[in-house]
This record gives structure tokens, C-alpha cells and sequence, in this order.
């Protein structure tokens, strides 16, 4: 999950180094760093952000350098464990995102050895090893290196004196820009949006050599090459554009992602997704995890209705564990970024057995895009605050539409859904149109420290995503539920202090939703409803309610998303949360 960056070329390293970190501070921000080679090696390196670390970072007038913004995994966050980290002499200098599985035995036999190790981390080992390693040729000591390992590792070595940057991918993204007689190291896409857009992306195994006028790769120990290709997000893209936080930015684009998401589906008689020679979508799998895996339940759901046909949703994190699959499934792995490590490990588990795989992904050319069999792409642009608003809102379209072509219902029935799918981004529209009156009730909302959400049938998974995101940037304790599990225990903690958010939708589900507020009400919890237009019936039952835009049930878990995601917004923007960049987390997440 870290953010690691890399610079060689004619222009000062360091401010492009902290520019691509500010850029990568989603992936982690616990503590960041830099190493410089003017001759000697310059190291800078804090337990602080970016924006910090450069107002005292002393001047370093070096062409080549790499960075760090981190994420802890091994070793609490201070300025002995940031990144970088080097050898005994200070002469070799590597970032590093991922987890070193036998780094204690590397650890003890590098002490044995003589090396002396300052920090908690496991990356410490990887200089030591090149040092060890070290004969005169800088990138076969790194090779050597790596063959010691075990587990995911993104690296980025620099040797003092060396005119190229040493690199290697395992089970982490790496990417390389290519640029007029300098070349980046990334491992993200918005890091390097203000330098160049041709970009090259690493696979396991690959180890670059980087110089500023060439690009070396090898893998396996045979030379390779990898396709170039470029990227369509702009600069502007990555950037507040006036909102006060990526997010509140984010829950504003919805209208267009789901414009542009339609856009690159052709109609709904063609499927965005070849399964008719294997069986429709009968024996669907469908894999995620976070909000991914919330898209996916509503997914189940949509395929359920329309197709006709069982589905089974699973996280991905436990199936590459326990989880069964057949060649009979169709496995769905959605993933946001395309590089969540427990998603590329669910889906070389399906390759396994012979499923074929279908990636939901907003990253062209991320790795599940190139291992999975066929892909469909969410064109929802860069997402920069940690917490997933609009990939969420793309991930539910792209659903509908993969579930579309299969649905066994009458024309006119089809033509209807398809209308009101295309009419969407009007609804949400509306939702947002009403965000004033949404930030009064979260101004209320924020006084408490308990928070249920409920919701029925295809709401479910939206409550479950309304409380995790109300969690991860309000820090408030929140829990989903189906309305009719709150009787199965958590009515002990309802009360006067224990307020609850309901999703109410005029399908199948609303008789018995109406049933559960009027139990929860008699146990003095306050109840902010989300409930249709003209909705008069629920409005007498609870304390106070927001009007979602009337849409077809089907639809419900768009609209009532998004208005879930401003509450959240507003919730902690009234507790003076640092919103984009919540504590403790990070984006894309590619550790166990």
C-alpha cells in the first residue's frame, strides 16, 4: 500500500520526488522519506506528510533519487522505521511496498554476518543483501538479492555512484514513465500525470534497469520487453478542482461516471461481457472485498432478479483461503485499482481451476486486467481519497449492465430498466441537489459515537457500505445490518444514544422495514429514514428523514448511496476529520 517513487534524468530529483509523493499520500502517509545520489548518497526521512517533510528537507542537487510515503505494516510509525532505508554504509538506499515473509531469519543471519539493522521493518534486510552481495555490478547484486526473499515486494534500489536506478515486482504494482531523456518510477498512475503519460507496467518477476536514455528489463534471466501504453486521466483529473477534499469532489463526479461508464457499453442487447459460451451468468461466483464486495451483494441481487439464476458473493480474502470454485463457474473478481492483492490471489485461484474470470476495474492496464479473462472497465478516472465513493457508483452500473443481456423479462419490461438506468445520472443529480439540507442532518448525526444502519432485500449491502464509510472517516463505531437481524441481539444496545440510519425502498421489503422502525422507535433510538418522494407513511414513524428521488427498486442502491456518502462526508467534516486521508488505512491495498 505504500506509495514508493523514482527519478533519473538532467533536472534536480528532489522536487520531482516530493511532487509524485504528495501525488501517492492516498497509499499511506504515516511517514515518508528520500535518498539523492550526488556522489554520495543524501538520506531525509520523518515521521511526517509530504507537504512537512519538504519545507525542511535540506537541499540535495542530485539527478537521481527515489522516495517513500509509507503505510506500516512491520514497525510503528517513527523516522527510524520510514523509508528509505540503507546498508551499513550508507551507500545503498531502497523503498519498499509489500511484506518480507522471512525477514527475521534474514534478519538473524544478516546480524551473524556482522551487519548492524536500526530499525523495525522488513525492509531494512533488502540493502544489507545488496551490500552483501555487492562485487563491483550493482544489478546483479540486487538480483542476487531478491532471490532471498519471500512474500510481495515492490523495490527501488539506488547505489551511490551509479548512473541507473535498480527496480523489481512481485505480487506489487511498479510502474515506469517514460520520458524525453528521463524516465519515473511510480507505483501508481497520478504520480506521474504532470511529467508524462507513457507508462509501463512491470509483472512479477520483472527486474528494470533505469537509466535516464533507457529502459532494460529482464525476467526469469532472459532480457523482455513490455508494451507501452497511455494514459487517458489528465492532471486536472487528479486535482481538488475547488472542492475542499478529493471525496466531497469525488461524490460530485457521480453523475458523469455514470454517464461515461453507459458510454463505453454499446447497447443492452450486447453484453459487456462474453459468458454465452459458458452457460449465461448460471453459476455465478462474484469476488471482492471493502466496498468492492458491497458492490458485489447488490450485484447478486441484480443478477438474482434479472437472470434468474443463484449467485454466490464471497470475500475475497477468505476464498483464497477456504473458498471452492468449479469450471463451471463464472467468477467475477471486482476490484477497484486492479492490483488488491487478495483479488490477483482469488482470481490465480479460479485460473486454477479452470474458471473463467471476469475483472470489474476502474485501472486500464492494472495487473488483474492482464491476468484476468476478459475485463470490464468502470471509466470512472482517478480516485484520490482513500474512502471509494465514485467506483462504488461505476461498479453498480457496470453490474447492471453485465446483468442486462441476460435478463428474463418481457421486452417492454427490459426497454423500461434500460430507460431508467440511462436516466441515473439525473437522479443522482437531484440527490446532490439537496446536500445543504443532507450536512443538517449529519451536523446531529456527529454528536454520537454509536451508529446502526438497516436496510432490506437490495439495501442491505447499502447500509453495510453507509456504515463503513460513516467508520472510516468520522472514526464514529458503525454497523449494517438487514433490519430484520437487529432482533437477533443488537436491540440490547438500542437507546436514546444509539441513533439509526434507514435505507427504505418501495419494493417487497417495505412492509417488514416499516415493522422494524416501529420496534425501534419503541426502544427511544432517534431514526434518520431515507425514504421516496411522497413517502407520507414513513415520515410519520421516525424522527427525521431525506427524500431520495423516486426511481425504480432496482435502482434504489444508486440514489441511496449517495446520499449515504454525504452524510458521511458531513458527519466528519462537522468532527474535524482529516476526511481523504483517514487514519490508520490507505487505498490500494496490496498486503495480506
Amino acid at each position: 500500500m505504500c506509495g514508493i517513487v523514482g527519478y533519473i534524468g538532467a533536472k534536480k530529483a528532489l522536487p520531482i520526488l516530493l511532487n509524485c509523493l504528495g501525488k501517492l499520500e492516498y497509499r499511506g502517509y504515516d511517514s515518508c522519506g528520500v535518498a539523492v545520489s550526488a556522489g554520495d548518497l543524501q538520506v531525509y526521512k520523518d515521521m511526517v506528510r509530504v507537504k512537512a517533510l519538504a519545507k525542511v528537507v535540506p537541499p540535495m542537487s542530485g539527478t537521481i533519487g527515489i522516495g517513500h510515503t509509507r503505510w506500516a505494516t512491520h514497525g510503528e510509525p517513527s523516522a527510524a522505521n520510514a523509508h528509505p532505508h540503507c546498508d551499513c554504509a550508507g551507500r545503498i538506499a531502497v523503498v519498499h511496498n509489500g511484506t518480507i515473509n522471512n525477514f527475521l531469519k534474514l534478519r538473524e543471519m544478516l546480524a551473524a554476518e556482522g551487519h548492524t539493522l536500526a530499525s523495525q521493518t522488513d525492509t531494512e534486510v533488502i540493502p544489507h543483501l545488496i551490500e552483501k552481495y555487492y562485487d563491483g555490478d550493482f544489478a546483479r547484486a540486487v538480483e542476487r538479492a531478491l532471490k532471498d526473499l519471500e512474500g510481495a515486494y515492490t523495490m527501488i534500489a539506488l547505489m551511490a555512484g551509479e548512473s541507473r536506478l535498480v527496480a523489481a515486482r512481485q505480487d506489487s504494482p511498479l510502474i515506469i514513465g517514460i520520458g524525453d531523456r528521463e524516465n519515473f518510477f511510480a507505483s501508481d498512475v497520478p504520480a506521474l500525470l504532470d511529467y508524462t503519460s507513457r507508462v509501463m507496467y512491470l509483472e512479477d518477476g520483472d527486474i528494470a534497469m533505469v537509466t535516464a536514455d533507457s529502459v532494460k528489463l529482464r525476467n526469469g534471466g532472459s532480457s523482455i520487453a513490455r508494451e507501452e501504453h497511455k494514459i487517458s486521466w489528465s492532471v486536472e483529473d487528479a486535482q481538488k478542482a475547488g472542492y475542499e477534499h478529493f471525496m466531497l469532489k469525488e461524490i460530485h463526479e457521480q453523475p458523469k461516471v455514470i454517464r461515461d461508464t453507459l458510454a463505453g457499453y454499446i447497447s443492452a442487447a450486447e453484453p459487456v461481457a462474453n459468458l454465452a459460451g459458458a452457460g449465461g451468468l448460471a453459476d455465478t461466483l462474484i469476488l471482492a472485498s471493502g466496498t468492492s464486495y458491497h458492490a458485489g451483494l447488490v450485484g447478486k441481487t441484480i443478477i438474482e432478479n434479472l437472470a434468474r439464476v443463484p449467485v454466490r458473493v464471497e470475500l475475497a480474502s477468505e476464498f483464497i483461503y477456504n473458498g471452492q470454485a468449479s469450471s463451471r463457474n463464472n467468477a467475477i473478481v471486482i476490484t477497484q485499482s486492479g492490483e488488491t492483492l487478495d483479488a490477483l490471489k482469488a482470481i490465480k485461484k479460479l485460473k486454477e481451476e479452470g474458471c473463467r474470470v471476469v475483472t470489474i476495474t476502474n485501472v486500464v492496464g492494472s495487473t488483474a486486467t492482464r491476468v484476468a479473462d476478459q475485463t470490464i472497465y468502470t471509466r470512472a478516472g482517478p480516485e484520490i481519497s482513500v474512502a471509494a465513493t465514485k467506483t462504488f457508483l461505476a461498479q453498480l452500473v457496470a453490474l447492471y449492465w453485465l446483468a442486462l443481456p441476460y435478463a428474463r423479462v418481457d421486452i417492454s419490461r427490459l426497454d423500461s430498466l434500460v430507460e431508467d438506468l440511462r436516466r441515473l445520472p439525473v437522479k443522482v443529480q437531484q440527490v446532490l441537489d439537496n446536500e445543504s439540507l443532507i450536512a443538517g442532518h449529519a451536523k446531529r448525526l456527529a454528536e454520537y459515537e454509536n451508529i446502526f444502519y438497516i436496510g432490506r432485500g437490495i439495501n442491505y449491502p447499502v447500509a453495510l457500505e453507509g456504515a463503513l464509510k460513516l467508520k472510516e472517516i468520522s472514526y464514529i463505531h458503525a454497523e449494517g445490518y438487514a433490519s430484520g437481524e437487529l432482533k437477533h441481539g443488537p436491540y440490547a444496545l438500542l437507546g436514546s444514544r444509539a441513533p439509526v440510519v434507514a435505507v427504505v425502498a418501495r419494493d417487497n421489503t417495505y412492509d417488514p422495514i416499516i415493522i422494524s422502525l416501529k420496534e425501534i422507535k419503541a426502544r427511544k433510538s432517534p431514526v434518520l429514514a431515507l425514504v421516496s418522494e411522497n413517502d407520507e407513511t414513513i415520515k410519520d414513524l421516525v424522527d427525521s428523514v431525506i427524500t431520495i428521488p423516486d426511481v425504480d427498486p432496482l435502482f434504489s442502491p444508486v440514489v441511496n448511496a449517495v446520499a449515504l456518502q454525504l452524510l458521511a462526508y458531513y458527519v466528519a467534516r462537522e468532527r474535524g476529520c482529516p476526511i481523504d486521508f483517514p487514519r490508520n488505512l490507505a487505498k490500494t491495498l496490496t498486503v495480506e
